[in-house]
């Protein structure tokens, strides 16, 4: 089999139960694919434990871990000195997800609102970036990410970004990233994938949020990070350019965003 473009699955979910039986598989064919780096999301840092051993024991695997908004309410407040101690492990290399989702939670606006500052002061502290879910609200958010800005400079992740045009452009007027999922595969998907074509390359991720947004050919399955690559193809169409060089394009984001993994790869013997 010849060699496939390096790729990176900047977001997925390898620790839930849909992973369980075939997870040395799952990374296989990852590999297998050109996905060379995979960063598990840890939602809930009581889980934050067995999210770390997947990324001890596969060497392709980073992890990120935060208090997804859905659950900020009925999970402990994470704290700063919380993150800030977790961000020491040499695979943790980001503070997240973290964010705003008033689709279904509204009702825990605050708590939200509240969990998501503390996220930002531990990315702030750690330098690590902040990988952020927004669902349902793009006002809230554009307003707490642009005046925590004012509190001192972070970097950040819109992950599985599929939110308004002016939520992506104010990301990308503080420096953010915008990361593509399985979304722009859709056929319905002519504005978002608009909005990605109109950023800067060098603004853009991608990743699967697996087991969640399997992209075509696979909608309505379960997604692995092998995935990546069909999202990827849509992204090389969108800026115009062969898959090899839209892989290496959002590599070299990758690693200029999450400089923690590139400094463990140069480590690793």
């Amino acid at each position: 089999m010849p060699d496939l473009p390096a790729i990176t699955d900047s977001h997925c979910h390898l620790d839930f139960p849909d992973f369980t039986d075939d997870l040395p598989e799952i990374v296989n064919r990852a590999t297998r694919a050109g996905v060379t780096r995979m960063v598990t999301i840890c939602t809930r840092l009581r889980q934050e434990p067995s999210v770390r051993a997947i990324a001890e024991r596969f060497a392709p695997v980073f992890y990120a871990a935060g208090t997804h908004p859905m659950s900020a309410a009925v999970e402990p407040m994470a704290t700063v000195d919380e993150l800030v101690a977790i961000a020491r492990h040499p695979k943790m290399i980001g503070i997240g997800e973290t964010g705003l989702d008033y689709h279904y939670t509204a009702d825990s606006k605050a708590a939200q609102q509240d969990s998501l500052r503390n996220h930002i002061a531990a990315a702030r502290e750690t330098g690590l970036p902040l990988i952020i879910h927004s669902r349902d609200a793009d006002d809230d958010m554009a307003s707490i990410l642009s005046n925590e800005m004012k509190n001192g400079t972070y970097t950040c992740v819109m992950h599985c970004f599929s939110s308004s045009r002016q939520l992506a452009e104010t990301a990308l007027e503080l420096g953010f990233y915008l990361s593509m999922s399985g979304i722009v595969t859709f056929k319905k998907s002519e504005e978002l994938r608009a909005i990605f074509a109109a950023a800067p390359l060098e603004r853009i991720l991608c990743e699967t949020d697996a087991p969640y947004l399997a992209p075509m050919p696979h909608r309505g399955k379960r997604n692995e990070p092998a995935y990546t690559a069909h999202t990827a193809r849509i992204g090389a169409e969108l800026f115009n350019l062969d898959y090899a060089d839209f892989a290496a394009a959002s590599n070299a984001n990758f690693d200029r965003l999450f400089t923690k993994a590139g400094t463990w790869q140069q480590a690793a013997p």
